[in-house]
């Protein structure tokens, strides 16, 4: 993979394709860390991208990608574009020689992923996909708990985001919320752990012409089941992931800024059959744990900024960062495995081809 010299501590140049909801805060957070020099904001209303770089005199608005990549001191370029521009700006970054980060979801369809991720594999370039919820302290948390056996065997992981949201015109509510919860799925799950199929059922109840509420639930390869709910119609907001193992259950609550996480030492026991008596064989023995609850500690730092940390480290050393391409790419095939699902009345789809 092409990196920069470990020894060279002059900023990585980057551009910012796309100023509209997302590309503002890429422009502040790049602006904002040392290791990268802004250059460019690029997007087809240069008056938008105009109005974003205002007070960053050193950063130029244009509506020309293409004078953007012919700039050599530009050698990263992040795209916040709608998704279904994905593969031809980033391709477009790839081809001219710049590693490049992408907000979710990585593209468009599986297949223009598969594209994305052999031309940064062909051209030795850091391909990210921004993963942002898997960049809070929170997540990362949670996937020590996992990925250290604290929690146990992974039993269980029900998902929920339900806001009064914006109704999409271009995809329904499980691309537009569902790559969250996925990407957070992907990036928590035990080593050992995938998921191997996925069920969707959906409803339209205000006749926007998608599904505007919808559940998936994920068989994983350990025998655990994954659920999924995504909701643009809820008058209340929730982001919560419960979190059950054989040891602890871990639950999050995103808008409790008292409580946002908290490790249950509760559960329910079985004994196994080696450790039961002859009249205990008939049957089951159950016994329920109730021990203590723990809030740990979690520290402060907007995602966004360790996200942007993450790529500047994973173009310096060459190595893959968190969330790469192939991460992107097993959420695209969710995605699309949960689409066939609907389309088919919330049929099982086996999820074949992961990264």
């Amino acid at each position: 993979m092409t990196t920069l010299a470990t020894t060279n501590k002059d900023p990585i140049g980057v551009a910012v394709v796309g100023a509209g909801y997302w590309g503002p805060n890429l422009v502040r957070n790049f602006q904002n860390n040392s290791g990268f020099q802004l250059h460019w904001l690029c997007d087809l209303d240069v008056e938008r991208a105009t109005r974003v770089v205002g007070r960053y005199s050193s950063v130029r608005p244009t509506a020309d990608l293409g004078e953007v990549l012919a700039d050599d001191r530009v050698h990263a370029v992040a795209v916040a574009t709608p998704a279904g521009t994905h593969l031809e700006v980033a391709l477009a970054a790839l081809e001219a020689g710049k590693h490049v980060l992408v907000e979710k979801p990585l593209a468009a369809s599986y297949a223009d992923g598969q594209r994305l991720v052999a031309e940064a594999d062909r051209r030795g370039l850091t391909l990210m996909c921004d993963h942002t919820f898997c960049y809070t302290p929170v997540v990362t948390r949670i996937r020590e708990l996992l990925h250290s056996g604290a929690v146990g065997e992974l039993q269980y992981l029900d998902s929920v985001r339900i806001n009064l949201g914006l109704v999409q015109r271009d995809i329904d509510v499980v691309w537009d919320l569902a790559p969250h919860d996925l990407s957070i799925l992907d990036y928590v799950l035990p080593p050992n752990v995938r998921p191997v199929s996925v069920a969707a059922v959906g409803t339209d109840p205000i006749g926007a012409g998608r599904s505007c509420i919808a559940y998936l639930t994920l068989a994983l390869s350990n025998g655990a089941i994954a659920h999924v709910h995504v909701n643009w119609l809820s008058p209340i907001k929730v982001r919560t992931v419960i979190i059950g193992g054989s040891k602890r259950t871990v639950v999050w609550d995103d808008v409790n800024p008292m409580l946002r996480l908290a490790i249950f030492d509760r559960g329910v026991d079985v004994a196994t059959k080696d450790e039961l008596g002859d009249q205990e064989r008939r049957e089951l023995l159950i016994s329920y744990r109730s021990g203590d609850m723990v809030a740990p500690a979690l520290g402060e730092r907007e995602a966004l900024a360790a996200m942007v940390e993450e790529f500047g480290r994973a173009i310096r050393t060459g190595t893959p960062p968190l969330t790469d391409g192939r991460a992107g790419l097993r959420v695209l095939g969710i995605l699309e495995a949960a689409s066939r699902s609907l389309a088919q009345g919330g049929a099982t789809v086996p999820l074949t081809d992961m990264a």
